[in-house]
């Protein structure tokens, strides 16, 4: 067979369709999306080369109709994680045998089937299942998995050309092997791209997985499980399952091949997984490798020169989007006293100018929050505040769960920096705001850095050059991706690698480089031509 070094197509961005009123594009979307929407999906597991189905049979609905419902997950036990497991090790000396082109190929087609054919219906799924509006469900569902799928490959090719050098006489080579054994994969409910991501970064690097999607985002996840097996993805590489969280964790952790946990979540379940890990670190055949992005408490801070229109739209945005679900969401702002009163307008105005409803409206900027649970949570935020005499809303601050789960996007203020909605995470549409003496800029950012407990994303906002310096360095720690006069979401792969640290995870950067390090062991391999025949040195003369 002929061999070759390859070069695979150079990764570009997806472009982001704009879904203009009465483009093509736009109208192609809605239809997909009243389909499924009239339509009943019946998900199942897939283990192996398997579609199981159970009796545990439980609702899916959007969350802006949750009395309608699209489908049903099919739900299993124990027996079925352990029966992926299997399939997992079973798929896995073939996979990681298979050249690595091979498996570039499967899902570089992924990618041209989502950017193509498969877009509408991923995007619909996520309007559906998340409640998102379509410009979040085309930059999340489409173009930011497409350019995990191009990227990841991309980065593949770029570490396994990395080598040693050689002297005289031998040959010096590098591998990167996978992990041995399987890698388990728990994928959070509001990014569609980092459901598929989490099991395909290991999967690429030549690993067998079992996923673990969030309740609340089966639906597209059973999307994401369908493109890959429509790319060509073998049985066994990646094995969905639908199961309680301890029942996956009771045979996963205690199983001896488990390598590898890829998660995306809450900090408090990442730091119990973590101590589950640990305590059964001598049961495993290999030390696994643990990667995480978690929590969020992520801050805006404005310098007096700020542009306060600039400010008030980039907390609009960056606060609101997506109704706040986002690792990355803008939760607590700190502004100066001599432009607050003008960023209190534009912000105001421009709240009280958003549209609230189902995504299928695309006049609506704001949807519904995921799920009973989380619309309890935040309500309750929110009436603690009303509560309150350390704290003002003024603006939102209403919600009605009887249809769908809506709340308003909410903005308060408070003279405490160490407001209970200043530190904790909420994960919705509340921001609390600070206003501090103007002249106390440096004092602000100890503020900033001290606060909370999370390192995940932060902005600053200034024109003084000097400042946004000062800035860069005293918060060096508090943000894994730091944003200067610009909003704190929306990082692109192949831009703006994303993760945090302290509270926020271990910053291993999903859609980098530094991520495909993770799922890979390498061994060096030094071949000598001419071995040595004496044991003699030249200095034994």
């Amino acid at each position: 067979m002929s061999k070759g070094f390859y070069q695979v197509p150079k990764a570009v961005n997806e472009p982001v369709n704009a879904y203009t009123p009465g483009s093509a594009e736009k109208e192609s979307l809605l239809n997909t999306y009243k389909s499924l929407y009239n339509a009943h999906t019946d998900v199942p597991m897939f283990i192996g080369g398997e579609e199981i189905f159970t009796d545990d049979k439980r609702p899916l609905s959007p969350p802006h109709d949750h009395q309608h419902q699209i489908g049903t997950g099919n739900y299993g036990n124990s027996g079925h994680v352990q029966k992926a497991i299997d399939a997992a090790l079973a798929a896995k000396p073939a996979w990681e045998a298979l050249s690595w082109e091979q498996r570039a190929s499967i899902f570089l087609k992924a990618a041209d089937l989502l950017s193509g054919p498969w877009r509408d219906r991923l995007n619909a799924a996520t309007m559906l299942a998340q409640s998102k509006n379509v410009y979040q469900a085309e930059i999340d569902s489409a173009c930011e998995l497409i350019d995990f799928l191009r990227f990841n490959v991309e980065y593949m090719t770029q570490l396994y050309s990395e080598q040693p050098g050689s002297h005289p006489g031998m040959w010096n080579r590098l591998e990167h092997r996978p992990l041995e054994g399987f890698v388990f994969a728990i994928t959070p409910f509001n990014f569609t791209a980092i459901a598929g991501n989490l099991p395909m970064a290991p999967a690429l690097m030549g690993n067998t997985v079992v996923w673990k999607p969030a309740d609340s985002q089966v639906y597209s996840a059973h999307f994401v499980m369908e493109l890959f097996r429509a790319a060509g993805l073998p049985d066994g590489v990646i094995n969905l399952v639908l199961v309680d969280g301890p029942d996956a964790g009771d045979v996963v952790f205690e199983h001896k091949d488990f390598a590898g946990l890829h998660f995306t979540g809450s900090t408090g379940v990442f730091r119990h997984l973590w101590k589950t890990i640990g305590n059964n670190i001598d049961k495993y055949r290999t030390y696994p490798r643990i990667v995480g992005e978690t929590g969020g408490k992520d801050f805006v801070v404005a310098h007096k020169t700020a542009n306060a229109k600039q400010v008030a739209t980039n907390l609009a945005r960056g606060a609101f989007e997506f109704q706040g679900q986002k690792c990355s969401a803008a939760s607590r702002a700190y502004v100066p006293d001599n432009i607050w009163p003008e960023v209190k307008e534009h912000l105001v105005s421009q709240v009280k100018d958003f549209k609230m409803g189902t995504p299928e409206d695309t006049n609506n900027f704001i949807n519904a929050v995921i799920d009973k649970k989380a619309f309890d949570k935040i309500s309750g935020y929110i009436d603690f505040i009303k509560e309150s005499n350390d704290a003002e809303i003024i603006v939102g601050g209403n919600y009605d769960g009887s249809k769908g789960y809506f709340i308003e996007p909410t903005v308060a203020v408070t003279p405490d920096p160490q407001f209970r909605t200043m530190v904790e995470e909420i994960f919705g549409p509340v921001l609390t705001i600070y206003v501090y003496p103007a002249d106390e800029w440096e004092k602000t950012l100890e503020l900033v850095d001290s606060t909370s407990e999370y390192a995940l994303t932060g902005a600053i906002f200034s024109q003084d050059r000097y400042a946004i310096e000062q800035a860069t360095t005293k918060l060096v720690h508090a943000a894994g991706n730091f944003y200067i006069n610009d909003k704190p979401t929306g990082a692109v792969v192949g831009q703006q690698p994303f993760g945090g640290a302290r509270g926020s995870g271990t910053n291993d950067k999903a859609g980098s480089i530094l991520n495909l390090l993770r799922w890979v062991s390498p061994r060096t391999l030094k071949e000598t031509f001419v071995p040595a025949e004496d044991y003699k040195y030249p200095f034994l003369g």
